[in-house]
């Protein structure tokens, strides 16, 4: 094994154990550990940022020789510029505007992901599920596959309706959800929990899976220096 490979592996085994330590409790080796790999993460995103976007975009269209491309540039580059006053609490102002445009984009990519990325693709998936056609041509169950789309038409009614926060008041002056909002509600509520409690077990499942992955690496590693 090479230097630089005998390096990385101590340096991998040695930071694996320096997480593992916080099962006794929070520590400066975990503390170490956790700073490593910010510095790491936000020391690569710079150098990509600086690879990708901004020698590419913004400094070599200065030196094409082309006025229409410094145009398109010089308006972002002042942007950028005048969110860097935001550091500054006395020029912080100039930034604000620019900090504006940046939240009203990423709203509007935001919604507009959901409507197209979201709502429409589940709303179609949905309607898909009773095509009788579909569901002859791939030789499936009809009936079994009908409850199944019935299932999962009631499980996206009742989930959307659960955010719904129409209120009104009653004979008794409580403000309060009609009384079969409030029960199909209830029912979607259950849905929600289920999805929750799916993506939970997803999280603790990909979790597990980079727990073993440490634990061989570290038994590999301890049998490869016992072998003669």
């Amino acid at each position: 094994m090479a230097l630089s490979d005998l390096l990385g592996v101590f340096t991998g085994l040695l930071l694996t154990l320096f997480v593992f330590s916080y099962l006794l409790g929070d520590n400066a080796l975990f503390r170490i550990a956790i700073h490593i790999f910010i510095g790491v993460v936000t020391a690569y995103l710079v150098v990509m940022i600086c690879v990708s976007v901004i020698w590419p975009q913004v400094i070599l269209p200065f030196f094409s020789g082309d006025p229409n491309q410094w145009v398109v540039i010089i308006v972002p580059l002042v942007m950028g510029l005048l969110l860097l006053t935001k550091a500054w609490r006395r020029f912080s102002g100039l930034g604000t505007p620019v900090a504006a445009f940046l939240v009203g984009v990423g709203a509007a990519v935001a919604v507009g992901g959901a409507v197209t990325g979201t709502i429409f693709p589940q709303s179609l998936a949905t309607i898909n599920l009773f095509d009788l056609r579909a569901i002859q041509a791939a030789n499936q169950n009809v009936p079994w596959e009908v409850m199944n789309g019935g299932i999962v038409l009631v499980g996206v009614v009742s989930s959307l309706i659960y955010f719904h926060f129409g209120v009104r008041a009653s004979s008794s002056g409580v403000v309060e959800r009609a009384a079969w909002i409030e029960a199909i509600a209830r029912l979607g509520q259950v849905f929600i929990a289920i999805a929750f409690g799916v993506t939970l077990a997803g999280v603790y499942s990909a979790a597990l899976a980079a727990l073993i992955e440490r634990w061989q690496f570290i038994v590999n590693l301890i049998f490869s220096f016992l072998q003669p």
